[in-house]
């Protein structure tokens, strides 16, 4: 749980999903309570630490789902957003006040383009929005997130001085957001360290950082961000989110389970159910998972090349860095046949579908299967059998998906 950062567990990552929240921004995507709900069990099964449920200002279906979610997950924090207005951090409050571990998270535009372009407010007017929201989030619940949005954008004093008057006033999280996906690991990781020694009062708070993927960055600044000192990230399935998507939750999760000893961390998250939640998120928001997605694309686990069938038939961990098992994953390693495969991988699947050949008919059928294989991108197991039975022609005419 996010209570685990702390001064005597230094190597703790929280696991924060917006998925529900920031993930819903996705054009197009729209939840219901059940949807909600129903992924929202699925993350705290998986010991995910907060579940940013929802915008609960935005409208009284928004705030009822948000409730909803509060009253049925016990484990996990459950978050509401609210920004740096009264009305706003009242109804956060109110929409998680029946969980058992409730969060509000407080956030306010503070880049100067942000101030000039969208708020239009003076500097000091700004800091006091944050002083007086965040007293009066903390003064309903224990646990307040502040996030100066655009804090890339944000010039280094400005940014200190928000970031001192919210924990000032009772802030117990500091979220970093790279708002417009624009920032490069070397920048987040400048930031981060910049800050913590402007801010001293930091050392006694949790530093977050929050990521969009604009520039195909998000992943990479949220690890340089953890290597900085960051001890919660922020995360939806499959990275979706406002334009190009938010940080992908099963690729900062799965990076820090693989990179964490060197990084000297770790994250409570069950692995185990990423492939399930991903299908799950898929269905709900109707954003289909790309084939070459990392870590959950259909893709992710299959074979083509005859090289790789090669080595990866030998052994595994020669063209995988990830044992799909780790993720839930219910098929595993998948050797797809086609004109780039060799004789290994057309030896393994033949055998898979547990039909014996001789050495020389084997590679007869193996000639006849090169010459189906020409003609389309995949060939399947209905066409594999009439290879294999001598009924080359009869293959070769087959019209049957992917051949």
């Amino acid at each position: 749980m996010s209570s685990q950062v702390t001064s005597q567990n230094p190597e703790y990552v929280a696991v924060f999903d917006t998925t529900l929240r920031d993930g819903e921004q996705a054009a197009g995507v729209c939840f219901s309570l059940e949807d909600k709900l129903e992924i929202a069990r699925a993350l705290e099964a998986m010991d995910v630490d907060v579940i940013e449920a929802g915008f609960p200002q935005a409208s009284p279906s928004e705030a009822r789902a948000v409730a909803a979610v509060a009253r049925h997950v016990r484990d996990a924090e459950v978050c509401a957003l609210a920004r740096a207005v009264p009305a706003d951090v009242d109804a956060a409050a109110e929409a998680v006040r029946e969980a058992a571990r409730p969060r509000v998270h407080v956030f306010v535009g503070c880049s100067a383009l942000n101030l000039e372009h969208q708020l239009r407010r003076a500097v000091d007017d700004v800091v006091q929005s944050v002083r007086s929201a965040v007293a009066r989030a903390r003064a309903r619940v224990a646990v307040v997130e502040f996030s100066p949005l655009d804090a890339t954008r944000t010039g280094p004093a400005f940014l200190a001085r928000v970031v001192r008057t919210a924990i000032g006033a009772g802030a117990t999280v500091i979220n970093l957001p790279d708002t417009v996906g624009c920032a490069r690991p070397e920048q987040v990781s400048a930031m981060v360290a910049e800050l913590y020694t402007r801010v001293p009062e930091l050392a006694g708070v949790v530093l977050s950082f929050h990521g969009q993927d604009d520039l195909g960055l998000a992943t990479a600044n949220t690890l340089a961000a953890v290597a900085a000192g960051a001890r919660q990230v922020e995360l939806a399935v499959n990275g979706i989110g406002e334009r190009a998507g938010n940080t992908a939750f099963e690729e900062v999760v799965m990076a820090l389970d693989l990179h964490g000893p060197a990084l000297g961390v770790r994250t409570g998250v069950d692995t185990r159910g990423i492939w399930p939640l991903s299908r799950l998120v898929e269905a709900r928001s109707g954003i289909l998972v790309p084939p070459n997605k990392a870590v959950v694309g259909p893709n992710a686990f299959r074979h083509a090349s005859g090289i790789h069938q090669d080595g990866v038939l030998k052994h595994r961990q020669t063209y995988e860095t990830l044992d799909p098992a780790a993720i839930g994953h219910p098929v595993g390693t998948e050797i797809v046949l086609g004109k780039l495969s060799g004789r290994t991988g057309f030896r393994s699947r033949v055998a898979a579908l547990g039909i014996e050949l001789c050495e020389g008919e084997l590679e007869a059928a193996f000639c006849r299967f090169q010459r189906v294989a020409d003609r389309g991108a995949v060939v399947e197991d209905e066409a594999l059998r009439l290879i294999c039975s001598g009924g080359g022609g009869a293959a070769e005419a087959w019209p049957g998906p992917g051949v």
